[in-house]
């Protein structure tokens, strides 16, 4: 009776353990990391103010283009070290179809405004606010900086988690000037909060 309780306890732990190592190959994994659904899917729309206020930008008006969304904040140490990046390849591809958009995440406009005057922008570029980060919620946005590629079709279909450099973002703008479809690659850490 002993030796079958003995084995009948090995069982139970057996499958305890099995259970855990499930879990954890499941749930263990950072969230901000699991391919976005939105990949291949139409872009959320949105309509944004600029940082300083004036006439919103919609993503319909840029239709025919292809748009690169970057989530930003000033606190984010990844976002500044990927600024000149994202500005240079604004500029390399501006007047051939390509639009960027950066979009403040969960900061107000003024200190995005302070620190766009010091790290410099590109006339090719919109920089707006997002009251409320509706529109950081409808992309998913996990932590920052994050960068989605949306096709002239306004179909995403590359999207950067972490600090991106302007090698990788002229290979996915010109991937999808050839009708190809980069998908996700994660290039680093990225921030939740300013305290992070």
């Amino acid at each position: 009776m002993r030796n079958g309780l003995r084995w009948l306890g090995y069982g139970v732990a057996l499958v305890a353990v099995g259970f855990a190592v499930v879990l954890a190959s499941r749930f263990g994994t950072d969230p901000g990391l699991v391919d976005s659904p939105l990949l291949g899917q139409v872009a959320p729309v949105f309509d944004l103010a600029p940082l300083e206020g004036g006439e919103s930008v919609s993503l319909d008006e840029l239709e025919g283009d292809i748009v690169v969304v970057n989530f930003f904040a000033s606190w984010c140490l990844q976002c500044r070290n990927e600024h000149d990046a994202l500005t240079s390849t604004a500029n390399a591809f501006g007047d051939d179809g390509v639009t960027l958009v950066q979009i403040a995440y969960q900061e107000s406009p003024p200190n995005s405004i302070d620190y766009l005057q010091t790290a410099g922008r590109s006339e090719h570029a919109y920089y707006l606010a997002d009251p409320g980060s509706r529109t950081a919620i409808a992309y998913g946005v996990f932590g920052i900086p994050e960068t989605f590629f949306i096709d002239e079709d306004g179909l995403v279909v590359g999207k950067i988690i972490g600090e991106s450099d302007a090698l990788t973002l002229g290979a996915t703008i010109d991937a999808i000037k050839r009708g190809e479809s980069p998908g996700q690659s994660v290039t680093g850490d990225t921030q939740q909060r300013p305290d992070q």
